[in-house]
């Protein structure tokens, strides 16, 4: 017993030593977050809050969240309407992911009302 407790003890030193060293990752998305405030692209708190934009982003979060072949990622989207202009913004796994919530809004909003910001994640930079 007494040589598991100092086992216990030993290893918790060890993971405590060697966190110690390490440097926490930054976040990836501070250039994001800032270009959002600059007020240049569309946030959550631009969704209009009219009855029909609501229920345009509405029908559109209900066919994402139900297409099961789309990670959790891809559910989590940026979904904002305003004026019936559809904007969608965030990180999705693989381009088809994007193509599909592309296509699932423009089925619902109508083509020309759909402005896909969406990026696909470990995507190369242009």
């Amino acid at each position: 017993m007494q040589k598991q407790i100092l086992f216990f003890f030993m290893a918790a030193a060890f993971s405590v030593a060697g966190a110690a060293g390490q440097k926490a990752p930054e976040a990836d998305n501070t250039g994001k977050n800032e270009r959002d405030r600059a007020g240049e692209t569309k946030t959550p708190v631009d969704q209009s809050n009219t009855p029909e934009d609501l229920k345009l982003t509405q029908t559109i979060r209900q066919a994402v969240i139900k297409d099961d072949s789309l990670s959790m990622t891809a559910k989590n989207v940026k979904i904002i309407t305003a004026g019936g202009q559809v904007t969608l913004r965030g990180p999705v796994q693989s381009p088809e992911e994007k193509a599909t919530i592309e296509k699932l809004a423009r089925e619902a909003a109508g083509q020309g009302k759909v402005d896909s910001q969406l990026e696909v994640k470990n995507a190369p930079a242009k």
